[in-house]
This record gives structure tokens, C-alpha cells and sequence, in this order.
């Protein structure tokens, strides 16, 4: 047998485009695996020029998944330009805007795109391993999986008059009140949700007590692990410092998000557009981390609400007090992170303060430079803006989730690569299993890069000579 390469592009049922290739020796075994991102980024540049203030109007533009929580993080940054700091009304508008996001993300995943894989099976059919295949496999599921989606963009448009690219913060506080009927309605949807949620974490411990031996060497790697906690320690997504711990669980750092350039810098590689974030005292590679759900959960040490607490304490004890390592434990964890989301939903809309009129702070002591952080659903999530003294962006520096997990990926897709792939026949749920690794993290690579890409997986086995071997298709 003659050395190889398999070529999987884009990989499918994520965020934006992505391939991998799989160089294969002449016995058929892996000897290495790489994730590339290949979409140029450029929005950097792009805001270069524009005012502070249009940014929270121009940086959800980045991505239509996740626009909240760059419409969210601009205007934090652009509160600290401004020297408008928000009155408390404000930001309980903001963080609920926030939790709408979460929950609508992370159910979406959950039952949409990992749903797929997990319910009916790596080596299903890719013609029914999809949304339609869950729909006629568990019709009342789909139900409440839809629902879920619902319940979260309708707190974004209640909020913000748009379910897509909201138009709500604005530097020193929000646009428009919350009116008691639209109060009242997502009150009245929070239980629901809540139920839904539940159910999918009750689907998630049964699927992890039947494929537990496969978990557990699926992509089972030691990193760091890094985001937002409360001053106790809780898991916190809309503001707080940033914690970052080793792969024992050790505390490495806790810092103000607005020190990130004295513990975060970049690496990169020649063969991805996308960066590699790590933390700076360890260098590069010591000094990786992983984070979103599964690096949330594993650097909180509880959560402020009663449901998502009594998960967490479970959740923990899946690896007896260490960080929790496995790849598919991403899923489980952005459950209880949606959990946590609706109860907090609901804790929200009792404070009196939610319906107050004091949104907005007009009184401003302009700084010129601004630093927004926000737990967006895949990670944490950093704006960065230098102006000059009329407001007018000099520098723009974003660093997104998905760039702070594209060590991780990268070694996910490695690790599976090798677990899985050997000299025998080379079938589609193989590779289904390495596009998973990258799928876990729920990446948005039109956040960390940006531009067009395009949409057919196409898997290619070449020989040492260019020749094809075998060629696979599937459309997009």
C-alpha cells in the first residue's frame, strides 16, 4: 500500500468552513491529522476607520449564529471608550439579552448538530444523520428541540425588536425598556425550557452510559482550561474576571479581563488562517487551554443557580475532581450551561429592576480605548478598541472562541484520526467520527476568520503522486 492523503472538505454541521486532511503512511496507519481554517479573517481591518459607536451595529455582522454576542461585547468595549459606564437597569437588560442567546445556541447544537451523530449513531446513513432523520426518528423531541430554539430568539427579539443582528446596546446602556406583557411572556415559556433542557441532559447520561468505553478514547487530552467566573468561583457568561487552571486543576492565573495582553498571546502556524491563542508565562505549546462549556465547567466550582448546581455536582464527579478531559463531554457541559441560562432567565425578570427606565448613562468621560469581554456560547470572547480623540478606530484586536480552541481541535482531529483510522477500509462514519472532534467544540469560523467559502464535502485519497485513488462526495 502506497502512503496517502485524505482530504475532508469543509467539515459539515459547524459554523462557517474548515477542512481536514489525513496523511496516512504506507501501512495504512494515521501519522498525522490537521484541522485547517481556510477563510481569510480581515474584520479587523475592516472596522479600522469606523466610529466606536457603529460597532456594536457592524461586529454582529461577523456571524449570524452568534451576532449577540458581538453585539454585546462592541458595546462593552465601546461603554469603556465612551467613559459611559451602564446603570444597573441596563446591564440586567443586557446579560438577559444574553441568556436568550445562550440558550437558543446551545439548544441548537445540542439537537441539531450533535444531536445528528449521537441519537442516531456515528455510522448512520448520512442521507437520514441529520435534522430529518431526528424529526422522523423522535417527532416529539424535534418538537421541543424547536421550541427550545424559539424560546431563546423570541427573549432577542422581545429584547431588541430582531432575533438576528439586534440593534439594543448601545454605549452607556440600552436602546428601550422592557414592557411588563413582553416580561410577562418570556416568564411565562422560562419553565418550558427549562423542561426541555432537562430532558436533553437525561438523553445525554443515557447516551454516556452506553458509549462510555468509546468517550473514553475519543479525543481525552490534557490542556488548561480558561473564562469568566464570579468573585466565589461560579460560572458567570455576561461579566466577571477571567480564571484560567492546568490540566490538574490548579489555579494559574485570575486577572481582570482588561490585563489579557499581559497573560494571552498568538502563535501561528503556516497551514491555518486562524491563530493560536496561549498563555504566555507557559509559551507555546505548554501554555494551551481549552475554552467554552467544557473549560467553563471546569474552572467554575459552582453555579448560582439550584437546577444547573445539582448538574454541575454531577458533572464533576465524572472524573473525581480533576478537570474533565473528554472531547464529548463538550456536550454535556453546554446542556447544564443551558440550564443555567434559563434559570437565570427567570432570576432576572424577578428583579425589580428590570423594568426600569434608567437605561442609559448620556454623561461621558471619553477614554479612547475600550475592552469588552463576554462569555459568547462557544468561549470567551474579547473586543478591543484604540481610538483617537474624535472616536474615529485606530486598532481593532477581536479574539474569538473558536481561535482560543484551535489547538484543541487540532489535536481533537489528530487524536480521533489515529484512535480510529487504521489500514482497513476507510468508510464514511470514520470520517464522520474526525469532522465530530471538530463538531464537539461547536466552532464559528466565520467569527474567527471571514470570508466566503463553499459548501460540498469532498473527501479525496491521493497517492505519493498526486494521483486519485478514491474520491467521496456530499453535498451541502
Amino acid at each position: 500500500m502506497v502512503a496517502q492523503k485524505i482530504t475532508i472538505e469543509p467539515v459539515t454541521r459547524i459554523e462557517g468552513h474548515a477542512k481536514v486532511t489525513i496523511h496516512l503512511d504506507e501501512a495504512g496507519k494515521v501519522e498525522r491529522a490537521v484541522l485547517h481554517v481556510n477563510e481569510f479573517r480581515g474584520f479587523e481591518k475592516f472596522c479600522e476607520g469606523r466610529m466606536y459607536f457603529e460597532m456594536p451595529s457592524i461586529t454582529p455582522r461577523i456571524c449570524g449564529i452568534c451576532p449577540v454576542s458581538h453585539h454585546l461585547a462592541a458595546a462593552k468595549a465601546a461603554d469603556e471608550v465612551a467613559g459611559s459606564p451602564p446603570p444597573r437597569p441596563a446591564n440586567l437588560l443586557r446579560e438577559l439579552l444574553h441568556m436568550g442567546q445562550v440558550i437558543q445556541s446551545h439548544g441548537m447544537h445540542f439537537f441539531e448538530l450533535a444531536g445528528p451523530d449521537l441519537l442516531l449513531g456515528f455510522d448512520a446513513d448520512p442521507a437520514v444523520r441529520n435534522v430529518v432523520g431526528i424529526i422522523q426518528a423522535n417527532p416529539s423531541l424535534a418538537v421541543k428541540a424547536v421550541n427550545l430554539r424559539k424560546y431563546g430568539q423570541d427573549i432577542i427579539f422581545r429584547l431588541a425588536g430582531r432575533r438576528i443582528h439586534p440593534n439594543f446596546a448601545v454605549p452607556g446602556g440600552v436602546n428601550q425598556t422592557l414592557k411588563p406583557v413582553d416580561r410577562d411572556a418570556i416568564l411565562s415559556g422560562a419553565d418550558e425550557a427549562i423542561a426541555a433542557i432537562q430532558t436533553g441532559i437525561e438523553i445525554m447520561k443515557d447516551w454516556v452510559a452506553r458509549n462510555l468505553e468509546d468517550i473514553n478514547r475519543f479525543a481525552v487530552f490534557p490542556s488548561g482550561y480558561l473564562g469568566l467566573v464570579t468573585p466565589e468561583d461560579g460560572l458567570e457568561l455576561y461579566d466577571g474576571q477571567i480564571r484560567l487552571i492546568d490540566a490538574e486543576g490548579q489555579n494559574l492565573e485570575r486577572f481582570d479581563a482588561h490585563d489579557y495582553l499581559n497573560f494571552i498571546s498568538e502563535h501561528v502556524e503556516d497551514w491555518s488562517y486562524l491563530k493560536f491563542p496561549y498563555y504566555k508565562k507557559l509559551g507555546w505549546p505548554a501554555g494551551v487551554y481549552r475554552v467554552g462549556p467544557l473549560g467553563r465547567l471546569n474552572v467554575a466550582r459552582k453555579i448560582d443557580t439550584p437546577l444547573a448546581n445539582a448538574e454541575l455536582f454531577v458533572f464533576k464527579a465524572l472524573n473525581e475532581g480533576h478537570p474533565v478531559e473528554n472531547t464529548l463531554f463538550y456536550h454535556y457541559a453546554r446542556l447544564i450551561e443551558a440550564l443555567f441560562a434559563a434559570e437565570k432567565v427567570k432570576a432576572l425578570l424577578d428583579d425589580p429592576d428590570i423594568l426600569s427606565n434608567e437605561i442609559l448613562n448620556t454623561r461621558k468621560e471619553f477614554k479612547g480605548e475600550g475592552i469588552g469581554v463576554i462569555e459568547a456560547p462557544r468561549g470567551t470572547l474579547f473586543h478591543h478598541y484604540w481610538s483617537d480623540s474624535n472616536g474615529q478606530l485606530q486598532r481593532v484586536n477581536l479574539i474569538v472562541a473558536t481561535g482560543h480552541n484551535n489547538w484543541a481541535m487540532s489535536k481533537a482531529v489528530d487524536s480521533v484520526a489515529k484512535t480510529y483510522i487504521s489500514g482497513k477500509e476507510i468508510n464514511e462514519g470514520l470520517l464522520n467520527r474526525v469532522e465530530a472532534a471538530v463538531r464537539a467544540y461547536d466552532p464559528c469560523l466565520s467569527c474567527s476568520t471571514h470570508a466566503v467559502g463553499q459548501m460540498p464535502l469532498i473527501v479525496d485519497v491521493l497517492d505519493p503522486h498526486g494521483a486519485l485513488v478514491q474520491s467521496l462526495r456530499r453535498d451541502g
